[in-house]
């Protein structure tokens, strides 16, 4: 597999904006359908409370935001709540915890919501922050199709926005995920005041990873009142999607997830995403905390773009 350098992605990126596009739209045509978009739904199971300070988080116990602390949902509510996402066309429904790294008591609780979930006919996908390797077994055992954990940046810019864990804990909980034979989703967010070079060094690492995530997730900073991110500089639209466009030339057979962020994105922004390679987005009123496109805008955008899900 190709071992991208930090040159060659730059170029890619540095490309005219139409170029870039249709660079990444003829890779996209040659390994997804452009005219279909696969649906996932992200649950907050365990909210709020979170010992990390990642400073774009509401629930990082850091910071006080509109979050309040709540357990582990009780098993019946996630069924749920899976459900009504599979009703609504999702196939993949993803659970996530605010833990610095789970609990072995807490993760038979969550194994057993994987085995809930995956009994309805859903792709079961979670995160739970840091692992350790025999937690990365249990979770494979368990039926786990895929397992989150975002690098969120680049390294060079990390410790600008987290200091609580290193960039190589990351590394390792992809390592342990990817021995267990689980599948990896793996991204990072835009717009924390980074600059381009940080966002090419975050697809580079993404796209030299040993053997890439099959989901690579986007995310365009959410900023919320009491983190210490509420003031940042918005990204460029158009730099956004060369981020898009760039994952998808580097990382040509992984889904390009849209994640958090689209409910402040206008549906011209999505769709000159969508074009750049986006297969996939979370789809649902929330995403974890943060408010997400209601679904009837999400289908009124489908529908305006041919597109099937």
């Amino acid at each position: 597999m190709k071992k991208w350098t930090f040159d060659e992605a730059k170029e890619i990126f540095s490309f005219s904006f139409m170029e870039l596009v249709y660079q990444a739209q003829t890779i996209h045509r040659a390994n997804f359908d452009p005219n279909k978009i696969q649906i996932s739904s992200l649950l907050s199971i365990k909210t709020g409370s979170c010992p990390e300070n990642c400073k774009f988080c509401p629930q990082s116990s850091h910071y006080k935001t509109y979050v309040k602390k709540e357990p582990l949902m009780q098993i019946e509510d996630v069924i749920t709540a899976a459900k009504r996402a599979k009703a609504a066309g999702s196939t993949r429904f993803c659970m996530g915890a605010a833990w610095r790294g789970p609990r072995d008591e807490d993760l038979k609780l969550v194994c057993e919501m994987i085995k809930e979930v995956k009994k309805l006919g859903l792709e079961t996908c979670v995160t739970l922050g840091l692992l350790k390797e025999h937690q990365a077994v249990t979770l494979k055992e368990a039926g786990l199709d895929f397992y989150n954990h975002n690098i969120d940046t680049s390294e060079e810019f990390y410790n600008k926005i987290i200091t609580t864990r290193t960039f190589q804990d990351r590394l390792d909980t992809l390592r342990y995920v990817r021995a267990s034979g689980m599948k990896v989703c793996c991204g990072g967010i835009l717009g924390m005041g980074e600059t381009n070079d940080d966002r090419i060094n975050m697809i580079l690492t993404l796209a030299n990873l040993e053997e890439p995530a099959e989901s690579v997730t986007i995310n365009k900073l959410i900023k919320i009142p009491g983190t210490p991110l509420e003031n940042v500089q918005d990204i460029d639209p158009f730099d956004f999607v060369r981020v898009i466009a760039l994952a998808r030339i580097m990382i040509p057979k992984s889904y390009i997830r849209l994640s958090a962020g689209r409910e402040q994105m206008s549906d011209e922004l999505q769709a000159l995403c969508i074009m750049a390679g986006v297969y996939s987005i979370f789809y649902g009123e929330k995403i974890l905390t943060s408010a997400n496109p209601m679904p009837e805008r999400d289908n009124d955008l489908f529908q305006k773009l041919g597109i099937i899900h």
